[in-house]
């Protein structure tokens, strides 16, 4: 059975930063595309980064040039660096995979989520 178990987040003031990483375990044939989604109170879930097999990214506007998604696939891992972190980044949040446990077996996975507060 495939898991994805996230860490790294916190309480962290203004313009600070945290780390948070992502690891899939089980049964894993390939990974295809990794991500970060993220859920404020009151707010529906919204993409924050994406990336690829090789590499490729995508972020949502209201966090880029501060936040730096990237995946270690030897480790089928994935991490999301936050830099400068507002009050608004506050939030749960959830990595996902695209994984595939064999040739004929792929889904799209969740972790639990991690909490995220941006608080002085």
């Amino acid at each position: 059975q495939v898991q994805l178990v996230e860490s790294g987040g916190g309480l962290v003031q203004p313009g600070g930063s945290l780390r948070l990483s992502c690891v899939v375990s089980g049964s894993v044939f390939k990974i295809n595309d990794m991500g970060w989604y993220r859920q404020a109170p009151g707010k529906e879930r919204e993409l924050v980064a994406t990336i690829t097999l090789g590499g490729s990214t995508v972020y949502v506007d209201s966090v880029k040039g501060r936040f730096t998604v990237s995946r270690d696939n030897a480790k089928n891992s994935v991490n999301l660096q936050m830099n400068s972190l507002k009050p608004e980044d506050t939030a749960v949040y959830v990595c996902n995979a695209d994984v595939m446990e064999s040739l004929l077996r792929r889904g799209l996975k969740w972790g639990q989520g991690t909490q995220v507060t941006v608080s002085s």
